[in-house]
């Protein structure tokens, strides 16, 4: 790194040092919105919340454009109003790279009697963390970018890229009409786009830095079980019917077997195979078991240990004579997180649920499932392996009830290049704030907005998380560290630097063969 390029970094970092307390300001004044875009009753807060974002922007300098897209219809009739997404571009230098920032401002349902410590939405400093509901998920990270590109407004230094914000308010409801905006703006708002940078995760660890290049994706079902049109008294009833709650429980149970494996055929067949070059990413990453258990409050995982050596031996000696089996992998826990496809079993409707004892045999029940799939699997051969292995195994219980599955919901995994110019930017800028190199890692999760918006786009996506693995977003007790919010911004700052740079180097080149 060149000494005018470390001068350059040291003021800037030093500026967002001096002012972090500001930050966390601006953060409090965020957190106290209820933009919570699930609940009906809080919409207008998200679209209040929104107005706070355009506003912010606009006082940046940045062109401002709030879409309206329209209204939905609730499951109720009612007809609610969509907050507005906005687009909003800051300098039109066509020497310079265009890096485009997506991220949200709604939030999750939060309330205090949740088991919350604190108000969710009052911001509160415990121990050097701000605890608040939207602080790591994702406000935090909104306005960390925010303010990184302040900063060099307020240095009076040139921006090193053109820059582009797309903010949203529904996406923890699913980001409802953001897709259909995207298509229609491809060739407009993003055609001069070239890298796009999303923070809406966490690292793996609690302590070092990381940047995540796939998610897997998720396929949602419903087994739907019915034996009549009225519930039943088991008095009278239970012993003489094939209750619909037992056949049920038969069919979930089937799914998945006491170490994690999913028992429908086929289901692993077109699992992408891990090649060597990913396989070395794995022994570098910093994975605490302990610190992660404590993360999810559990005694237990399915898996003991990080690498599980006796299975590493045996990769290296007898892989080249044997098949390799995929359910004994060479970072057991990392892989079955993250590139193996999971099943989680996550309720039942119609069942009773309520404190008590209530001695009713319902008539109808409805399992809810998801499997979360991974480079290549198919959504649609998915769909199809679930619905023959649950029909086949409800089939053997000569069963009069009435079986109905169907998946209402399907996201695709999502996989980037971590060649691109936008990680190794990226890895520079962490290591230049951190003095180390980050983590690559995926994403258990699913998190289709990477795809939706490398697949629509056809840009570069890279995602760039500032939160530590115990954040707990989505949780009670939701929080960023001031330590990850403050360095965070610092590297999204570094980040436009380096991406700046490492774009003219390959425009140099892209120049030079051509010139040749």
């Amino acid at each position: 790194m060149s000494s005018s390029s470390s001068a350059l970094e040291t003021e800037i970092f030093q500026y967002i040092d001096l002012h972090q307390n500001v930050l966390v300001e601006n953060l409090e004044e965020w957190v106290a919105v209820e933009s919570d875009s699930v609940q009906p009753g809080l919409r207008k807060e998200v679209i209040r919340m929104m107005a706070l974002v355009a506003n912010r922007l606009k006082v940046l300098g940045a062109t401002v454009n709030s879409v309206n897209l329209g209204s939905h219809q609730l499951p109720d009739g009612q007809n609610l109003p969509l907050p507005p997404v906005i687009l909003a571009e800051l300098g039109k230098d066509p020497q310079k790279p265009t890096v485009c920032f997506y991220g949200h401002v709604d939030v999750q349902p939060a309330k205090k009697d949740d088991g919350w410590k604190t108000d969710p939405y009052t911001l509160t400093e415990i121990n050097g963390n701000l605890y608040g509901r939207g602080a790591t998920d994702n406000k935090g990270p909104v306005l960390a970018w925010i303010y990184a590109v302040e900063t060099f407004k307020a240095l009076k230094l040139a921006m090193p890229v053109n820059f582009k914000f797309v903010i949203e308010g529904m996406e923890e409801a699913g980001s409802l009409g953001l897709e259909e905006l995207l298509e229609e703006e491809k060739r407009c708002f993003f055609a001069d786009v070239d890298y796009i940078v999303i923070s809406d995760n966490v690292w793996l660890s609690n302590r070092k830095p990381a940047l995540t290049y796939g998610t897997r994706g998720n396929a949602c079902f419903f087994v739907e079980v019915e034996s009549g049109d009225k519930d039943l008294h088991s008095g009278t009833f239970g012993g003489i019917i094939h209750e619909p709650m037992t056949d049920l429980i038969a069919l979930l149970d089937s799914l998945v077997d006491p170490t994690g494996h999913i028992q429908i055929p086929g289901i692993y067949d077109n699992v992408a195979a891990l090649r060597e070059e990913e396989r070395k990413l794995y022994e570098s990453i910093e994975f605490d078991l302990e610190e992660h258990k404590n993360n999810c409050r559990v005694e237990k995982f399915l898996y003991d240990t990080k690498k599980n050596r006796l299975t590493w031996l045996l990769n290296i000696i007898i892989l080249p004579l044997v098949l390799f089996d995929e359910r004994y992998s060479l970072e057991e826990i990392l892989l079955h997180l993250w590139r193996y496809p999971s099943l989680s079993i996550h309720g039942i409707e119609g069942a009773f649920h309520e404190p008590g004892i209530k001695t009713v045999i319902p008539a109808k029940v409805i399992g809810k499932f998801s499997i979360r799939q991974v480079p290549h699997m198919d959504l649609s051969v998915v769909k199809q392996q679930v619905v023959e292995y649950l029909e086949n195994v409800f089939s053997k219980r000569n069963s009069p009830n009435k079986l109905k599955v169907s998946m209402p919901l399907g996201a695709k995994p999502w996989v980037a290049d971590i060649n691109d110019p936008l990680y190794i930017a990226a890895r520079r800028a962490a290591r230049t704030v951190f003095r180390e190199d980050p983590d690559f890692i995926r994403d258990g999760s699913t998190i289709p907005i990477a795809r939706m918006f490398q697949t629509i786009t056809q840009k570069s996506v890279i995602m760039l998380p500032i939160g530590a693995a115990d954040d707990g977003e989505h949780s009670q007790n939701e929080k960023i560290s001031r330590y990850n919010y403050v360095e965070g911004t610092k590297v999204f700052a570094a980040f436009l630097l380096e991406i700046s740079k490492l774009h003219g180097q390959l425009q140099e080149i892209s120049n030079t063969k051509t010139d040749n």
